[in-house]
């Protein structure tokens, strides 16, 4: 469950980039946002690959 919250902690700390680049057009702000979800990507990967491992043990 710990990557789990990793994963809410991530989206959640976004939230305030996606604001100022969608409603205000900061384009610096996409760049985090950008950069952010690429770490979500690779956060995701790493669980998929963790659960799939999990799941051949048993």
């Amino acid at each position: 469950m710990k990557r789990f919250d990793e994963l809410k902690d991530l989206v959640m700390s976004l939230e305030g980039d996606f604001q100022k680049f969608y409603d205000k057009g900061n384009q610096a702000a996409g760049t985090r946002v950008r950069k952010g979800m690429q770490e979500l990507k690779n956060l995701s990967q790493a669980i998929r690959v963790e659960v799939q491992e999990i799941k051949n043990k048993g």
